[in-house]
């Protein structure tokens, strides 16, 4: 439709992200009163009332938020922003890519492995592209696609994380493997119920043989997850340290001062000294990895090379256990 502007869809999906129309003014570069007059006319030629207007948010702007034919649009701007990059991509790179942009996030553990192989690939295969690449936890790397400020996020789940949530209608997933977890103990196992790991040796370690132990959480999704696994497993774990720096981890279990769930991707490029024991654990805990876009993003020839490169690299997953 003629009446339906990019720059309608842009500033919609900024109202919504910010919560008044001068945050969403700022972020868009814009003046705050340039912005309510683009959206009054476009309400008036469209028919609808997009954007609900409210007094002082207390955070110094007066609040707003979208109707529901302003999140009908608002919904569009991702899908319409991957189309204009393509487009843009297509011209400059008629007959072979050879210019383009990715900026790509990731988690921690996916740093030292994946994130390596994936930006290698690309390099080797789309050396006109241009990549930049930032360290973030699932969610924040989520917040950064939808507002447009990466193009690729690498992210994990456990399951029952989609519980109570719906799917973001405008970003696609795409499962790239399993990232099995492993207990890390001290060779002598500190304040367990036995002497050893409790690991059977052609078996896993059952969780609950380190009830008493002392326990090191990580980030807060891994977190979750591991006091939801120990509530299955019958015991709540006393978690007396956080980091999710997997060498730290490593390096506070060879001084005998816990354990800990490590994902197999952040102990492929840890070092593992003897004080320290590796062991499996149930298949069913492992952590689904997966590789998220905008909808749409695909038709990007820099996306798309991107997305061909994180596929590739996904042979990195479900490998053998260090040590």
């Amino acid at each position: 439709m003629d009446d339906i502007d990019p720059q309608l869809l842009r500033i919609l999906r900024a109202v919504a992200d910010g919560g008044s129309i001068t945050r969403a003014a700022a972020a868009l570069g814009s003046s705050q009163p340039a912005v309510s007059q683009l959206l009054a006319r476009a309400e008036r030629r469209l028919g609808h009332t997009l954007v609900l207007r409210s007094g002082q948010d207390g955070r110094g702007g007066r609040g707003a938020t979208l109707t529901d034919a302003g999140r009908v649009l608002a919904d569009h701007a991702l899908h319409v922003q991957a189309a204009l990059t393509a487009a843009r991509e297509d011209l400059d790179a008629v007959g072979g890519l050879t210019r383009g942009r990715v900026r790509l996030a990731g988690f921690p553990s996916a740093s030292s492995a994946l994130v390596p192989a994936v930006l290698a690939r690309l390099a080797s295969t789309a050396p006109g592209v241009t990549t930049s690449y930032v360290e973030v936890e699932p969610p924040e790397a989520l917040d950064l696609l939808r507002s447009g400020e990466v193009d690729v996020a690498l992210t994990f789940t456990y399951v029952g994380d989609e519980v109570g949530s719906a799917p973001d209608p405008g970003l696609v997933t795409r499962a790239l493997g399993r990232d099995p977890l492993a207990l890390v103990t001290p060779s002598v196992s500190v304040g367990s119920d036995a002497a050893d790991s409790g690991a059977a040796d052609s078996g896993a370690v059952d969780l609950a043989s380190h009830r008493d132990a002392r326990w090191i959480g990580g980030c807060p999704r891994c977190r979750g997850h591991l006091l939801a696994s120990c509530a299955t497993a019958g015991f709540t774990p006393d978690i007396v340290l956080e980091t999710d720096n997997a060498a730290a981890v490593v390096g506070l279990v060879a001084a005998g001062l816990g354990v800990a769930l490590l994902p197999r991707l952040a102990l492929a490029t840890t070092v593992i000294p003897a004080e320290v024991r590796v062991d499996p654990v149930d298949d069913d805990l492992a952590r689904r990895v997966e590789v998220v876009i905008a909808r749409g993003a695909e038709r990007v020839p820099s996306v798309r090379a991107a997305m061909d490169a994180v596929r590739s690299a996904a042979h990195l997953l479900d490998g053998p256990l260090p040590g």
